[in-house]
C-alpha cells in the first residue's frame, strides 16, 4: 500500500532541489481540498472514491510529506439519508476522523437551519469559517469566526472563509432567517488588507463556495480578479472539475468536482516568506481504484449505518390507502404516490407547479404505518429540489418529452402537482398533449412560471435537457426529508388520484375519455379541439349540460 500511494505522490508532488542552507528557510507544502462531497461518504458507481481511499491517502501523505493542510470547500453536511437521517452529526464525526483543518459552509450546509449548523460547528474539532455571515441587524456577528491562522512549520497561513449569498435562496428561506450575506467581493478586500496588517502571513487561502457559473453574481474569478493579496482560492459551488488548477489574474482557483470523484491536492514552495513555487492536481477516483480503504474509516461508517437503520424504522404516520409506486402503473400514468410526491415538492417551495420524473419513485409504500425507511426505499437516489423559472412553452416541451415514450415503462414519464392534461397516445411524439392548464387555467406558452423539479432532471437526467439552462431560483431540501415532513404533518395520508393526468385510450375504432368531476362538454370540445356538436351527435347526447364523472366520453378516431 505504501509503495503504491508512493508512486501516486511522485506524479503529484513538487519537490525542490536547494542547498542545505535554503532548506532552514524553504518550505514544502501539501493542501489536500474536497468540495461539494454533498455526504456521499462511501464508494459507488455513482459516487467517488469515498472517504475511507481518502483517509489512506491522507495518512500515507502526513508520514511522507508531514507539512499536510487538509480543506473542504462547502456543501459537506447534508445530501444523502448517511447524513440527513442525523442532521449532518456523522459527517461531523467522518470529517474528524480525516483530521481536516478548516471547512467553509455552502449553501446545502444550512438545509437543517443555520442553528443546526452552529452545532455542528461545536461538533467539529476543526472551526467552520466564513467572513461574509452576520446576524440580519448587525448587532453581533454570527457564530463562524471568519477565517483561520495555521502556523505549519514556521509558516503563517491564513484562511479566509466566504459563502454564497445565493444561499439565500439555493436553501429553504426559513433556513437563514435572520442572517445577511454580504457581498464576499468587498468582505474579502477588507479582510485581507486586515489579514496583512494584523497577521502578516506567510500565505493567504481564500477557502470560498462561490464556483465559477457564467450565470452567478458572485464567484470566485471576480475574487482573483477583484481582491489582490490572495495566494490561492479553495473553491466549490458549481462543482467544477479544474485538472490543473484555474489562473486568473495570476491568482490560481482550485476545485475537484464532486461526491469525492477526486482529491483535489496543490503543491507549494514558501521560500524566505514567499510563495515562489506551486502546482495544482487531481486525484481522480480511477487513479485511486487500487489504494486500500482504511479500515478505521470503514469501522466507523458502518457503525454509523447501524444507528441509522435504527433511525429508519421510526414511524413517521400513516396511509389509509395503498400508496402506489409500481413500476408498471408510475411510469404510464399518475399514481396516488406519484400525487403525493409532487404534492409535497410544490408545498416545499415557492412554485406554480411541481414535476418529477416516475423513474426517481422506486417502490410502493401498503396501507398502514409508514416509516422513514419505506419513504427511503421510495426515494433512494438522495435528490434535492430546484426551482426553475421557465415560459410556458418549455413546460409544454416538458410534458411532451415525459409521455413521447408512452406505453413503454419509461422513468421519464412526469407526476405533476399544480398542472393538469390529457393526451393522446395515438398521435405522433411532441404532439399527444391536450388540455394543459395550470391551477385551472390554460397555459400560456409565453408567460414565465415557476417549476419545482428535482435535480437530476435539472441536470438534464431522463432527457429533460429543456430544463438545464433555465435559471434556478429557488434550492430546497433532499426529496426524502420533503416527502417525510409532508406524512408527518398530515400523521394520516389518504390520497387517491385525482385525475390530473388522463390518457385517452383506443376502444376497438374510436377513442374514449373518462370524465371527471368538475367537466363541462363545452370545455371538452375546447380542449380536445373537437366539434361540440360532433361529440353530442356521437355519444348521443340528449342533455349536453347532464355529463357524469365517471362515464366514458367516445371520441371520433380522426
Amino acid at each position: 500500500m505504501k509503495k503504491r500511494l508512493s508512486t501516486v505522490f511522485l506524479v503529484l508532488l513538487v519537490l525542490c532541489l536547494v542547498s542545505s542552507v535554503a532548506l532552514a528557510k524553504t518550505i514544502d507544502l501539501t493542501i489536500f481540498h474536497t468540495n461539494d462531497t454533498h455526504a456521499h461518504v462511501e464508494e459507488g458507481k455513482y459516487a467517488g472514491m469515498g472517504f475511507a481511499k481518502i483517509a489512506t491517502i491522507v495518512k500515507q501523505a502526513r508520514k511522507e510529506v508531514t507539512n499536510v493542510l487538509l480543506l473542504d470547500a462547502g456543501d459537506t453536511f447534508h445530501g444523502t439519508s448517511f447524513a440527513n437521517l442525523n442532521e449532518g452529526k456523522s459527517i461531523a464525526k467522518i470529517y474528524n476522523k480525516l483530521g481536516y483543518d478548516v471547512l467553509v459552509p455552502g449553501n446545502h450546509d444550512f438545509n437543517y437551519g443555520h442553528h443546526r449548523l452552529a452545532k455542528l460547528n461545536k461538533m467539529t474539532e476543526f472551526p467552520i469559517i466564513s467572513a461574509n455571515i452576520v446576524k440580519a441587524d448587525n448587532q453581533r456577528a454570527f457564530r463562524f469566526q471568519p477565517g483561520e491562522i495555521k502556523n505549519i512549520n514556521g509558516v503563517k497561513v491564513a484562511i479566509l472563509g466566504l459563502t454564497t449569498p445565493e444561499t439565500t435562496y439555493k436553501t429553504h428561506p426559513k433556513n437563514v432567517a435572520g442572517l445577511e450575506f454580504k457581498d464576499p467581493i468587498k468582505t474579502a478586500k477588507g479582510m485581507v488588507n486586515l489579514i496583512k496588517k494584523k497577521s502578516n502571513p506567510d500565505l493567504i487561502i481564500a477557502l470560498t463556495h462561490l464556483g465559477l457559473s457564467e450565470g452567478s453574481k458572485y464567484t470566485s474569478k471576480r475574487l482573483a480578479q477583484e481582491v489582490p493579496g490572495i495566494d490561492l482560492i479553495v473553491d466549490g459551488h458549481s462543482h467544477t472539475k479544474l485538472e490543473k488548477g484555474k489562473l486568473i489574474n495570476n491568482t490560481p482557483i482550485v476545485m475537484a468536482g464532486e461526491y469525492t470523484e477526486s482529491l483535489g491536492v496543490v503543491n507549494l514552495t514558501i521560500k524566505d516568506g514567499k510563495l515562489v513555487k506551486g502546482r495544482a492536481d487531481l486525484i481522480t477516483k480511477e487513479e485511486a481504484a487500487n489504494v486500500k480503504k482504511d479500515k478505521k474509516m470503514l469501522q466507523l461508517i458502518a457503525d454509523i449505518k447501524a444507528k441509522n437503520k435504527e433511525i429508519t424504522s421510526t414511524v413517521i404516520g400513516k396511509t389509509a390507502v395503498k400508496l402506489n409506486g409500481a413500476r408498471e402503473d408510475i411510469r404510464t400514468g399518475e399514481t396516488n404516490l406519484g400525487d403525493l410526491v409532487a404534492n409535497a415538492m410544490l408545498e416545499a417551495v415557492v412554485a406554480d407547479i411541481a414535476i418529477t420524473n416516475s423513474g426517481g419513485i422506486r417502490a410502493s409504500i401498503p396501507q398502514g404505518k409508514i416509516t422513514k425507511g419505506e419513504v427511503l426505499k421510495v426515494l433512494p437516489f438522495n435528490n434535492y429540489v430546484i426551482v426553475k423559472k421557465v415560459k410556458g412553452r418549455v413546460i409544454l416541451e416538458a410534458i411532451e418529452h415525459g409521455i413521447s415514450k408512452y406505453p413503454a415503462h419509461e422513468g421519464l414519464f412526469p407526476q405533476v402537482a399544480g398542472l393538469s392534461f390529457m393526451f393522446n397516445p395515438s398521435q405522433p411524439a411532441g404532439k399527444r398533449g391536450l388540455a394543459l392548464q395550470i391551477n385551472d387555467n390554460p397555459i400560456d406558452p409565453d408567460q414565465y412560471y415557476k417549476v419545482a423539479i428535482n435535480d437530476f432532471m435539472a441536470a438534464g437526467g431522463d432527457g429533460y435537457r429543456m430544463f438545464k439552462e433555465a435559471k434556478t431560483i429557488q434550492e430546497a431540501g433532499s426529496l426524502d426529508e420533503i416527502v417525510i415532513d409532508y406524512i408527518k404533518e398530515r400523521g394520516v395520508v389518504a390520497l387517491e388520484q385525482d385525475g390530473r393526468i388522463i390518457p385517452i385510450e383506443r376502444e376497438g375504432n374510436h377513442y374514449e375519455y373518462t370524465i371527471k368531476w368538475g367537466d363541462t362538454l363545452s370545455e371538452l370540445s375546447l380542449w380536445l379541439e373537437i366539434k361540440m356538436s360532433k361529440l353530442i351527435k356521437l355519444n348521443k347526447i340528449k342533455n349536453p349540460d347532464l355529463i357524469y364523472a365517471g362515464d366514458k366520453l367516445i371520441l371520433p378516431s380522426n
